[in-house]
């Protein structure tokens, strides 16, 4: 099988190995700090399913209640959904369905009040437009306002007060993810004030990180006694097995973060496995008020803790959009670019003999292998040679067809069959070779991440000068950033700006 060098992924050049590499199947998938394996997601235990679908029905029936008392029972079904829908467009739009860890009823009733007027106002509006005769007085319609906020709040407070009583009774297991005295003092907080619905049962500490003591061990040997009132000393988990036992053990369901999660590799790896694992995540303390919004200072707040929920609203990764759109053009590059293929592969055929096409294997979407096709610009000593060599640059052996292809980057155009097969997808990050997939999962902690959506011809990387022999690091936050932020418009864009830079001969 004739095989060729893949695009490098650091700044420094990797020495030779000294023994050939494992085969692709042998790959694992992806794996490093945060990555290990977690046990299946559970569906329908994440905090916004626990909370909204109360507060929903709570809104709908003071809805329903307020205008068959003010409109009477003839009220038609439409209007009354029009009304509804109105209101529950704005309270989701003040966050009333994004209660914090201590919701206050009397915190919401300025914001109940004023969306309720404004529907109202609204109703009596189009009321009075439709069938003037059937206008709402102004006493009606204050009264009308009053008895929706006042029907809002009463079932809100019933929906919190029956919260709390059920977090006293079964508190979640919870993780905390920080260290140092803050850690240790939520520990604390949690374990004597149940009724946040919380119940810690170890101390995460990422593995850049020092421990919560001076003088504690790195290992999971240590634990983390909360200071004040009694409480049981808590695990300190160190390693990623670690973190797996003790989710298995515990039924964890919610994770708090004490430390900024993006502020460091080996933390967002941690914050993307618990995302991926449908654990509620909540931010506190310094966390809680460098990430995002101002916390509240009545509802917001563990104990004093600065706290709010952190949006864990899975991305979207394309799905069938993102396929409909890489069969579509896969197939008609394909046709119009046949003569161009046929073009090259005769100057391939007669700059360097036979074997048009080289096979490689890939590291795809979830680690596994394919093989991926480009046309041969170079001939390796032996499989070694081409399964570990990490950079093209200035190669002698390279004929001048070779050379002219990679430069307009051409060899990569029989990756259009491997688009159709399904193997890969227009845009994504960039495959690999199993040797350095290895490598990059045990040194680069967000590297098994990019691995979430199929490899692509091209990418976000790419088309940001991301190619040669360039820093696997900036790659990886490349990929990620488009994977958590993909839209079929950003897809259409990279794919324009590729066209731009194989126009300006920018290949390798």
């Amino acid at each position: 099988m004739t095989t060729e060098s893949a695009d490098a992924h650091r700044s420094a050049r990797v020495p030779p190995p000294s023994a050939v590499p494992r085969p692709a199947a042998a790959v694992r998938p992806p794996r490093g700090p945060g990555r290990e394996t977690l046990p299946p997601p559970r569906p329908g235990r994440g905090v916004r399913r626990r909370t909204v679908a109360p507060l929903l029905a709570v809104d709908a029936l003071a809805t329903a209640a307020t205008a068959l008392l003010v409109l009477g029972p003839g009220t038609a079904p439409t209007a009354l959904g029009l009304l509804l829908a109105g209101l529950l467009l704005l309270h989701s739009h003040a966050g009333l369905y994004r209660p914090g860890p201590a919701p206050r009823t009397l915190n919401d009733l300025p914001t109940l009040l004023g969306r309720s007027a404004v529907c109202w106002c609204a109703a009596a509006a189009v009321l009075a437009a439709v069938r003037p005769g059937q206008a709402l007085p102004p006493a009606l319609l204050v009264g009308a306002v009053a008895v929706h906020t006042a029907l809002g709040c009463g079932g809100r407070a019933a929906v919190h007060r029956a919260r709390r009583v059920a977090a006293r009774r079964r508190p979640r297991a919870t993780l905390i993810v920080g260290t140092g005295p803050a850690a240790r003092q939520l520990a604390a907080v949690l374990h004597t004030h149940p009724e946040y619905g919380m119940r810690p049962v170890g101390v995460v500490t990422p593995p850049s990180l020092p421990p919560a003591g001076a003088d504690a061990p790195s290992s999971t040997a240590g634990s983390d006694t909360p200071p004040g009132p009694a409480g049981p000393p808590l695990p300190r988990l160190g390693s990623a097995q670690d973190i797996t036992r003790a989710v298995i053990q515990h039924t964890v369901r919610d994770v708090v973060f004490t430390l900024p999660p993006y502020g460091d590799p080996h933390t967002t790896a941690l914050l993307r496995r618990f995302i991926a694992q449908g654990s509620a995540v909540w931010l506190a303390g310094a966390a809680a008020a460098r990430e995002g919004r101002t916390p509240h200072a009545d509802t917001d707040h563990l104990r004093g803790f600065a706290c709010r929920l952190l949006d864990t609203a899975p991305p979207r990764h394309g799905g069938g959009s993102k396929r409909l759109l890489d069969l579509t053009l896969a197939a008609s590059g394909l046709v119009v670019t046949a003569p161009v293929l046929l073009g090259c592969a005769l100057a391939v055929r007669l700059a360097v003999g036979p074997g048009v096409l080289f096979r490689q294997e890939r590291i795809g979407r979830g680690g596994r292998s394919f093989t991926l096709l480009k046309f041969r610009t170079w001939q390796p000593c032996d499989e070694h040679e081409a399964a570990t060599r990490w950079s093209l640059a200035d190669e002698s052996r390279m004929s001048r067809v070779g050379r002219l292809l990679r430069r307009t980057s051409l060899d990569e155009l029989p990756q259009l069959w491997n688009v159709l097969r399904g193997e890969m997808s227009l845009v994504g990050p960039r495959p690999e070779r199993p040797f350095f997939v290895e490598r990059f999962l045990g040194t680069c902690p967000d590297y098994g991440a990019r691995l979430r959506m199929p490899a692509g011809m091209t990418g976000l990387a790419q088309v940001h000068g991301l190619r040669g022999d360039t820093s696997v690091e900036d790659r990886v936050r490349f990929d990620n950033l488009y994977i958590d932020s993909w839209s079929l418009r950003q897809d259409l864009l990279i794919l324009l700006r590729t066209v731009a830079s194989v126009v300006r001969l920018e290949g390798r």
